[in-house]
């Protein structure tokens, strides 16, 4: 290394010592628009205590019930399902105000989860109703722009529940419950191509919802909405094959399965553990640990307390507090989160906000 070059570092360095640490996020809440629930909210969590502020309504939307960021720029971008559109929003990164910049057509029903490619340029969305995904451009001013893919999934019952890119960006993994399936599509980011390439089969009446990458990329863990499982499987970047390595019950062992369905899928900053909800009766997130020698999930506990239809949940970057979005509750409430064991602990916190399904972090200024 140069001296230029040792120097230069050098700076980099000592600035990022002394740079303050992030002490607040922003959070922003997906909702249904039913009742006194308007569109999308924000708060602040605080870092020292896991408080929040009272919501704010951030901008009026119509069923805005998933969320998902730009990765680098200042906008924000969510389903709407009622509307069966995908909308894109700028965001004042001072107040957290949300400003509407336009809408496409999802072109399918109930598009119900959208995420944003590494790269920026495109959203990706899966429609519930009639089975389909879809990818859009992103201009530089923020807005989408007309479809540039969009593909239709084939059987008897199709319900597109999820899609998910991998953290190489070459391929689109989309959870289809009514196939049992997990629809793999090979990624074109710079023109925005979705191409069919194969499945995942998961066990018959899983009814596959969302799911997780490990902190590697190296596994995706998939829960089952129709019988309440965790499925982990090793993922190769390079095929974009699945391989199901483990399908363990939500649920704890004691307790006799009675109807009821599991949500959210969410792994740790720390990769050491997973995290599903279980929605009615149970009203749980159930807590795996990863052993991350061999890959192996155990289950470690349940927690329940304050816990109502929880619908998305999410941990905050620095893996201490966990916000969980109880959707028939009306509220959104904290967990304190043991980076050892990774077992939660009741805070007590709770903001009330109208039908909450989704939670987003973004850092603050």
């Amino acid at each position: 290394m140069n001296i230029r070059s040792f120097l230069a570092a050098f700076l980099l360095a000592t600035l990022a010592a002394s740079a303050p640490a992030q002490d607040k996020f922003r959070v922003y809440l997906g909702t249904y628009s039913k009742g006194d629930s308007k569109g999308i909210y924000q708060c602040e969590l605080n870092l020292a205590d896991g408080s929040l502020t009272p919501p704010t309504l951030a901008v009026e939307a119509s069923d805005p019930s998933f969320l998902a960021f730009h990765p680098n720029k200042p906008f924000l971008y969510a389903v709407n399902e009622d509307k069966a559109s995908i909308s894109s929003f700028a965001i004042d990164t001072k107040t957290g105000t949300l400003t509407f910049l336009n809408s496409q057509p999802s072109q399918g029903g109930a598009p119900c989860h959208l995420v944003v490619d590494p790269t920026g340029k495109n959203v990706l969305a899966a429609n519930y109703s009639g089975g389909s995904c879809i990818s859009l451009p992103i201009g530089s001013d923020g807005k989408l722009g007309a479809a540039t893919s969009f593909q239709q999934h084939q059987g008897k019952r199709i319900h597109g529940h999820a899609i998910h890119v991998d953290p190489n960006n070459k391929f689109a993994l989309c959870c289809d419950l009514g196939l049992d399936q997990v629809v793999i599509y090979r990624f074109d980011p710079a023109k925005g191509l979705l191409k069919p390439h194969g499945a995942f089969d998961t066990p018959k009446g899983t009814g596959p919802r969302h799911f997780a990458w490990s902190k590697d990329g190296k596994m995706a863990f998939i829960n089952g909405e129709s019988n309440l499982t965790l499925i982990a499987c090793d993922y190769d970047s390079d095929s974009g094959v699945l391989k199901q390595r483990q399908v363990l019950s939500t649920l704890p062992k004691d307790v006799e399965r009675k109807g009821g369905s599991t949500a959210e899928t969410v792994v740790h900053p720390s990769g050491k553990f997973v995290y599903v909800s279980n929605r009615n009766p149970y009203n749980s997130i159930a807590v795996f640990a990863l052993n991350s020698k061999n890959g192996t999930l155990t289950a470690v506990g349940h927690q329940g307390t304050g816990v109502k239809t929880p619908r998305n949940f999410a941990i905050e970057p620095t893996g201490n507090y966990m916000l969980v979005a109880n959707q028939s509750g009306g509220n959104v409430i904290v967990f304190k989160i043991d980076q050892d064991t990774g077992a939660l602990t009741p805070t007590d916190i709770s903001i009330q906000v109208a039908n909450p399904v989704c939670v987003r972090f973004m850092a603050m200024d």
